[in-house]
């Protein structure tokens, strides 16, 4: 998931800047914040196992992840062309969060770890839910 969400975090953190829509940059700021609590919870569960973080996927774009050639592309846009770069990513990123924290609740072994994916699981269904409501068809 850090992976995951640093990239969706760059996406949202380009929106003040290339949004004319109120309601979609108030969204990224909101999703932008919780990303950075979520790194924050999710690095520090990996200091509390002693797993170092090796980032296997580093260069790779893995499904839901918010490629670097979206992110380009994103740098690049403004207006209506950036909104829908930004809510097809934060859609796709969203979607994909909760296979992730599934096969942790599921799978893993820490009750710390199955707790942080519920809590991700669930703000993903929430941010997924008022995106829909926020962005146009």
């Amino acid at each position: 998931m850090i992976p995951m969400n640093e990239r969706a975090r760059l996406l949202t953190g380009l929106a003040p800047s290339r949004t004319a829509d109120p309601a979609l940059a108030d969204l990224a700021a909101r999703t932008g914040t919780r990303l950075e609590r979520e790194l924050a919870d999710l690095r520090a569960l990996l200091d509390l196992s002693g797993t170092p973080e090796t980032r296997p996927h580093e260069g790779h774009d893995m499904p839901g992840m918010v490629g670097l050639d979206t992110l380009r592309k994103a740098e690049k846009a403004k207006g209506e062309r950036f909104e829908r770069i930004l809510t097809e990513g934060l859609r796709a990123h969203l979607a994909q969060t909760g296979k992730p924290c599934a096969s942790e609740r599921t799978s893993g072994g820490s009750e710390e770890a199955k707790a942080l994916a519920a809590t991700i699981a669930g703000s993903a269904v929430r941010e997924l839910d008022r995106l829909t409501a926020t962005s146009r068809p």
